[in-house]
């Protein structure tokens, strides 16, 4: 046979053992199939059984628990039951009594009620027995008097008043010289707390400002070719230059605070950086004025933080700050308005005030001086009117137009800045004065002593604060002393002006002179 019909017979013959092989799997997985089924559903069988029998011994086991829970809840609740029906009778029996106790205290109130009936009838026929006594002796009374019920209380009356008149006069009298003497003594009180609370410090300002320099040869540079450097600055800031012998030093002159601090600014600065000519004393002068401009502001902006105030428009605090550069009778402005502000304050909160708004009132009294020199009017005027149109309170308004009484003043609080500004002004050191109207003023005081009977001699001591008057013993005596105290100080009020207070200090002194020999 060929190699290929072998081949062809091999593969049919393993093709047919392989179905054959394939036959005889299956069906012996199958018999070993229904096998295993037949296993699995009697042991199913068996499981359930054995399940039935369990469920049923645990049925009867929780009927058996049930019953006795229920049997258990039963006696508890027959035992509460009972418990309650216990507590009930008791309360029926509380019941009982009270209720017994109750009518025993209603009988015991109807016989109460029964008998205060009764007094009070008796009491209503005694109080008409005793009205009847009244009338029947009042009618003896008129009888006997000859005057009605009404002459005898008016007639009673007057007497009385008659008798009392003189004692009423007397008790008003000592009780207004009382009070008077209260009020005078609370007020000094009250402003000398204010004094000692507020002491402000204060710089007395010139009408001149030197400026020194590092040697004499600047003043040269500074005058300038022909003195065009010196004409140009004094063009420039509106304050004359004064170049005399005094050694390394220059004397800036003007009524004006403001120039003569542009003057010096520019000055030191141009000393500082060398270069003095037109242009620059020009471009410098420019620059410090913008300055000064920015130094105002922050001035009024810390015035304000200083006294504590709040909501003040932005324009009235630029001007605050030119009140830094501006004096009246030699004290600073600014300084003046933040005492009288500090003053005002303490004296509100001592009167019971707003103090906020005392404060205030005193920052901006004088507000009006920041501008006098630029606008016609008094500074009382140009304060109100700066005032009314930044919209100030109307409280305020009034205060400044009346703190040197050229309205007369409504409010307390216009009362309390007149009083701090006229303290403010007069304490000593505030402001400067004239030496010879200031001598002239001692002299005053000391004639105005000197032409009364009986002095020998006054001397004006304690800058003009006291005067002490010696006199003679042989022409005044004890009771005359008061009385010419009292005179000398009504002439000085009448013809001098002066501030603050003077006071006077009579003397008499008797002497006994006896020689050992």
């Amino acid at each position: 046979m060929s190699p290929v019909l072998t081949a062809l017979i091999v593969l049919v013959v393993g093709v047919l053992c392989c179905v054959a092989g394939f036959f005889v799997g299956e069906t012996h997985r199958r018999k070993t199939a229904e096998q295993k089924i037949g296993s699995a559903e009697e042991e199913a069988k068996r499981i359930v059984n054995e399940a039935i029998k369990t469920a049923e011994q645990k049925r009867k086991e929780t009927l058996m628990e049930a019953k006795d829970e229920a049997f258990r809840l039963k006696s508890e609740t027959d035992k509460e039951l009972k418990e309650r029906r216990s507590e009930l009778s008791r309360q029926e029996r509380r019941l009982d009594q009270k209720e017994e106790s109750i009518d025993r205290r209603s009988q015991n109130m109807e016989q109460k009620e029964n008998d205060l009936k009764k007094r009070t009838e008796l009491v209503e026929a005694r109080l008409d027995e005793l009205e009847q006594m009244k009338v029947r002796q009042l009618e003896k009374l008129e009888a006997i008097a000859a005057l009605s019920q009404e002459d005898a209380k008016h007639l009673l009356l007057s007497r009385v008043d008659e008798q009392l008149a003189h004692e009423k006069a007397m008790r008003m009298a000592a009780f207004e010289a009382q009070t008077k003497d209260e009020a005078d003594q609370m007020a000094r009180e009250l402003i000398s707390q204010a004094l000692a609370r507020c002491a402000a410090d204060h710089s007395s300002e010139a009408t001149v400002t030197v400026v020194p320099l590092p040697n004499d040869e600047m003043k040269g540079r500074i005058i300038g070719r022909e003195g065009r450097n010196i004409r140009t600055l004094e063009t420039a800031t509106g304050v004359e230059l004064i170049i005399d012998d005094t050694p390394e030093a220059i004397t800036l002159s003007s009524f004006d605070q403001v120039r003569r601090e542009v003057a010096r600014m520019a000055l030191e600065r141009l000393i500082t950086d060398g270069r003095i000519h037109p242009a620059r004393i020009e471009e410098t002068v420019d620059k410090c004025r913008r300055e000064l401009e920015l130094t105002m502001k922050r001035e009024g902006e810390r015035a304000v933080m200083d006294v504590g105030v709040h909501g003040i428009h932005p324009d009235i605090v630029k001007l605050l700050g030119r009140l830094r550069f501006r004096t009246s009778y030699g004290q600073n402005v600014l300084n003046h308005s933040l005492e009288v502000a500090y003053l005002s304050g303490i004296m509100a909160a001592e009167l019971g005030l707003n103090v906020q708004q005392a404060r205030r009132a005193g920052l901006l009294h004088d507000i009006g001086k920041s501008l006098n020199h630029e606008i016609e009017g008094s500074h009382v005027q140009i304060g109100v009117d700066i005032a009314k149109k930044y919209k100030e309170n109307p409280a305020v308004i009034h205060a400044i137009e009346a703190h040197h009484g050229d309205v007369e003043p409504k409010t307390p609080l216009a009362f309390v800045v007149m009083a701090a500004d006229a303290i403010s002004a007069a304490r000593p050191g505030a402001r400067r004065e004239n030496l010879e109207s200031y001598i002239k003023r001692l002299e005053n005081l000391e004639e105005i002593s000197r032409s009364f009977e009986g002095v020998e001699n006054a001397f004006a001591v304690q800058a003009g604060r006291e005067i002490r008057i010696m006199v003679k013993p042989e022409v005044v005596n004890d009771d005359q002393l008061i009385l010419l105290a009292h005179s000398i100080t009504r002439k000085i009020e009448e013809e001098l002006n002066y501030p603050g207070q003077i006071k006077v200090n009579v003397i008499r002194e008797s002497r006994a002179v006896e020689y050992a020999k």
